[in-house]
């Protein structure tokens, strides 16, 4: 007897599982004066064919509709609710919504948690609100709330400048943390087409990640753009990252809060958490979401992967009929991971073959204008350049404006690229140099025809870079999720036994200061921070603690010559002057160490480590919201002034350190950069990721490991820890990184 599972539903992911009634509502009711006559008005006007039930305590209709006076008279349990009234009556009409079983609300009114230590109240008025909504989602407080232009289901108090998507069509879903953006996204004239709009307020109950993950299920939607103040959890947008990839949606996003004037601007949109902007990019990298920086860069990068999706690769190809043009265009990628890669000998002279004597081929190609309005020549010369396996193809085309000029003599050039491309099967877009110069008319035609209308040369490049970048994270094997899990097994206890092991001296000069109290954190000076890193089994020269001159006289003549002398227990040594090298006798000995004794708690004498070709910087920190970060860079003295570095979040794989290596300036001193002697660049990357391990085995203890430098020395030498600092936590601390199952309830997550 055989069963057929034919008829069993397959489970939907659970973002939208939870979010649907109320992202894909058939009925919607209304509660509040002028926003939700709005929500209404909007409603009616975009064709929304569910029911609408205004709720209001005197008024007889809103809109032309019969109101109700309360949730109890409602004719059934609402998928949404729009709920624009004041932040206390608020409670009471989620607590209502909920016991309907309604599928969910959107909370207009702020003087929440995002209102700050300022508002007493706020704290547990956001308390009570998650309390009273219980399992029904609830998206803000603070928030506008959701335009789905698929369905004409506007959940939105205001005008708003977009257009119901058409039947059968499909566009992206935009998250935003802010209203005013929201609706000025809406004013957009780029003819990007959109299917949801949404926004996410302060999260109080549904994070951004889950409402992403219920926008992402819907055949509708092409990618996802967020503008993000704040992640609601690692681990959520570890799943969204995910499934996004699984569903080939691609997502870009504009993380804010580079500056510190930004991370402070934010407390008054979210109360989620930002971390680190460094720490916030590596997570940003390692999920494969591409980050833009700016409005119109968000825009055209979504325009490019709704049409073509995440790119193969970094190379382009660029036409114009101008020098100037192509001049601007090879310079725009200057300082970027895209290329415009020279033309091989036999793509050249196919290219060259269409054109005139006096054309000179390259790439980026003017073309010059003797083949304007000609559209069989174009077609020929962009089927050519078209041919040579670009990732991307940029035609720079500014059209005239139609109140004063004609633009009939350009459309032969668009039909000529649209043929190019077509007979190539490649991908292409029209780049406009000034956005105005392209009009949302312009835009619809070019993305009827295959091509990417794309505004601006500057956020073209950015669109480009960022749709290369999550093609090139996609072919990656993809990360696991963390869940929040960070650490090993020890979760510290190595390093906590550590300190209160018995030690060679008493156990105050192990302590870069004095001994801390419970709860402080412990800088260890440099002996105690490489004994512990010397027991893990990391790569740290022989050295010993000395407390006179003597005993530093008898270190080093135990090690051999030569020798380094450090005075424990100072920061910036180099600065001080508490560092003395290749000290070659003990009379060497004996001098520097009657220097150095004064400067700090005593001294360290270290074997010299000898054949260093370069020297990195590796320094971990416990971020709050991502746990152990890691930050590998051009070390020594110059680190600060020079800034070469990468960020990376722990655990990381080998690859991913690699890579990190790679991606740095100074990279070509440890390849052999010009003769030099070429570094053992597989021991460096041994020693990070043994660095990396200890981190990651200890994370509930160290909350900050600096080594700088460590000496890279030539192929075969090896690579040395040759200074460290070393700070822990000394008590019970909460684990980095959030649990991905507390605090939030069925369906929902943590802040972390």
């Amino acid at each position: 007897m055989s069963c057929s599972t034919s008829d069993t539903p397959t489970p939907k992911p659970a973002g939208r599982a939870r979010l649907e009634r109320l992202l894909r509502p058939k009925s919607i009711a209304v509660f509040g004066g002028s926003q939700a006559a709005a929500v209404v008005k909007q409603c009616l006007k975009m064709g929304f064919a569910g029911d609408i039930w205004p709720v209001h305590p005197t008024k007889d209709e809103v809109e032309g509709i019969r109101t109700f006076r309360s949730v109890a008279e409602l004719p059934g349990a609402p998928d949404a609710a729009f709920v624009g009234v004041n932040r206390f009556l608020t409670i009471e009409v989620i607590a209502q919504l909920a016991a309907r079983g309604a599928g969910g609300a959107i909370c207009f009114a702020s003087g929440f948690l995002e209102a700050g230590n300022d508002d007493a109240d706020g704290e547990r008025l956001q308390a009570e609100l998650v309390t009273a909504a219980g399992a029904m989602p609830v998206i803000g407080p603070n928030c506008y709330g959701l335009i789905n232009y698929a369905d004409g289901a506007l959940l939105w108090p205001d005008q708003h400048g977009g257009q119901r998507l058409a039947s059968g069509g499909r566009g992206v879903a935009i998250i935003t943390q802010s209203s005013n953006i929201a609706c000025n996204l809406t004013m957009q004239k780029r003819g990007l087409p959109v299917a949801f709009l949404m926004t996410a307020g302060n999260q109080a109950q549904t994070g951004l990640s889950e409402m992403a993950l219920g926008l992402i299920e819907d055949e509708r939607v092409s990618c996802l753009g967020l503008h993000i103040e704040g992640f609601d959890t690692v681990y959520g947008f570890e799943r969204l990252a995910v499934r996004a990839r699984e569903l080939n949606k691609p997502i870009v996003a504009m993380k804010v809060g580079r500056s510190e004037q930004a991370r402070k601007a934010t407390i008054s949109h979210t109360a989620s958490l930002a971390g680190s902007d460094a720490a916030s990019d590596a997570f940003l990298k390692r999920l494969g979401i591409a980050r833009v920086d700016t409005i119109p860069s968000l825009l055209e990068t979504l325009k490019l992967l709704h049409a073509v999706g995440p790119l193969p690769g970094f190379t382009l190809s660029s036409m114009s009929c101008s020098g100037g043009e192509a001049s601007v265009m090879a310079d725009s990628a200057e300082g970027r991971r895209l290329r415009f890669p020279a033309l091989a000998p036999e793509h050249y002279a196919r290219i060259k073959s269409t054109l005139g004597a006096f054309v000179a081929v390259a790439n980026p190609l003017d073309y010059h204008t003797f083949i304007w309005n000609d559209e069989p020549a174009m077609t020929t010369t962009f089927t050519a350049m078209a041919s040579g396996g670009f990732d991307l193809n940029l035609l720079v085309l500014d059209f005239p404006r139609n109140d004063r000029c004609s633009d009939a003599d350009w459309w032969p050039t668009v039909r000529a690229f649209e043929a190019a491309l077509k007979a190539n099967g490649a991908r292409g877009a029209v780049v406009a140099s000034m956005s105005e110069n392209l009009t949302e008319e312009h835009a619809a035609d070019l993305f009827s025809r295959g091509i990417v209308p794309l505004q601006g040369i500057a956020e073209a490049m950015d669109a480009a870079e960022a749709a290369a970048a999550i093609g090139e994270a996609w072919r990656r094997n993809p990360s696991p999720l963390r869940g929040g899990s960070i650490g090993g097994a020890d979760r510290g206890g190595v390093v906590r036994a550590a300190l209160a092991a018995p030690s060679e001296t008493t156990p105050s000069t192990r302590f870069a200061g004095t001994s801390p109290s419970r709860g402080e954190d412990i800088q260890l000076d440099e002996a105690a921070a490489k004994s512990l890193l010397r027991d893990a089994g990391l790569v740290v020269p022989a050295g010993r603690r000395a407390a006179s001159v003597a005993e530093a006289i008898a270190a080093a003549e135990a090690l051999g010559y030569p020798v380094a002398l450090k005075a424990l227990g100072v920061a910036h040594k180099s600065e001080l002057g508490a560092v003395r090298l290749n000290l070659m006798t003990s009379e060497d000995v004996r001098a520097a160490a009657a220097a150095l004794l004064p400067l700090g708690s005593g001294l360290y004498v270290e074997k010299m480590i000898s054949g260093g070709v370069a020297e990195l910087i590796v320094g971990v920190i416990r971020d709050p919201l991502f746990g152990p970060v890691m930050t590998i860079g051009a070390g020594g003295v110059l680190v600060e002034l020079i800034k070469d570095s990468a960020t990376l979040l722990l655990p990381a794989s080998r690859d991913e350190v690699e890579a990190a290596l790679k991606r740095l300036k100074m990279y070509p001193m440890l390849d052999g950069y010009r003769g030099r002697a070429r570094a053992d660049v597989g021991a460096a990357i041994d020693a990070i990721m043994a660095i990396a391990d200890f981190v990651s085995d200890h994370a509930d203890a160290i909350e900050e490991l600096d080594i700088n430098p460590l000496i890279v020395c030539g192929e075969g030498q090896g690579a040395w820890i040759a200074d460290a600092l070393l700070v822990v936590s000394n008590g019970p601390s909460s684990p980095a990184g959030p649990s991905p199952r507390e605090g939030r309830g069925e369906g929902g997550w943590p802040r972390g």
